[in-house]
């Protein structure tokens, strides 16, 4: 009966010896972080300045917001430098310049057009400096052209695109843009239906990059960039399907130097829209 007694009490010790040890190498073990955990944990603060409400693709130029030097993009570059950037189309002049990452977006949809046997396309222009844009404003008159500052061309991010066979409101291009070009992150700035809105005549040629997602909803709720703006801001915060990839789009309004959340596991942009705040995108993983 005593080794019996023994033995259980040596059991008893050396089961709550073995419970310390499991409970001090549970307490050691890390954290990890599972897609479930809250938004906090999946994202950081980043503070931002003032100054990153006139920067971006979604900045809204028009007669009431100018493009401030900020809103120029830093990445213009001159397209025949490079002969990957004027493949499948004509230049109309040589010395046309454009954002490099929008010259990449219409080099992919003008090599996508092209497989579909729609191939006479031309950009007929791209990025103007304030001072080129002074010079065609005075050429042209008010009728034609805008002020410098107040054209989208001052940003590097709009082109105007022709076919060399046709008008392009009846061109075989303008209607492959009009069905696709959204895909690529472009939107057709001045439709016939939104002069009221735009306070521009259709120009059927003139297409501006927003980039994915904005351009793939701007032409599912047929809306123009003021349309656009206005819904983000109202909305404050969603996310987006496009081909089966989730977008995440929220606006913060910026007074000064402003916190926002930006994630810790992917990719995002920031942009500001010319008139009171950012918007965030986040990318597909």
């Amino acid at each position: 009966m005593k080794k019996w007694g023994f033995l259980f009490v040596t059991l008893v010790l050396l089961g709550y010896i073995i419970f310390q040890q499991v409970g001090k190498i549970a307490d050691a073990s890390p954290i990890r972080i599972s897609p479930s955990m809250s938004f906090q944990e999946k994202y950081i603060s980043m503070q931002i300045s003032q100054d990153q409400i006139y920067q971006g693709d979604l900045l809204l130029v028009n007669s009431k917001y100018p493009v401030q030097p900020e809103g120029v993009q830093s990445d213009v570059i001159r397209l025949t430098q490079d002969s990957k950037w004027v493949t499948g189309y004509n230049l109309l002049e040589t010395d046309i310049s454009l954002s490099e990452h929008v010259a990449q977006s219409f080099a992919k949809m003008v090599k996508d057009a092209n497989q579909d046997q729609v191939n006479h396309f031309s950009m007929n222009s791209g990025y103007r400096n304030f001072d080129k844009q002074s010079q065609l404003y005075e050429e042209k008159g008010s009728d034609y052209a805008l002020p410098a500052g107040f054209s989208e061309h001052n940003m590097g991010l709009s082109l105007d695109i022709g076919s060399t066979q046709m008008e392009m409101n009846q061109a075989p291009e303008g209607k492959w843009l009009m069905d696709h070009a959204w895909k690529y992150g472009f939107v057709l700035r001045y439709p016939k239906d939104k002069t009221a809105i735009t306070g521009i005549q259709y120009e059927p040629w003139h297409y501006r990059y927003v980039g994915l997602p904005h351009s793939a909803i701007m032409n599912k709720r047929d809306m123009v960039l003021e349309e656009y703006l206005e819904y983000v801001k109202k909305e404050k915060s969603f996310t987006y399907k496009v081909d089966g990839e989730t977008y995440e789009v929220t606006y913060y309004p910026v007074t000064g130097n402003t916190d926002i959340q930006v994630p810790v596991d992917r990719s995002y942009a920031i942009s500001g829209n010319n008139i009171d705040g950012v918007i965030v995108t986040v990318y597909p993983k």
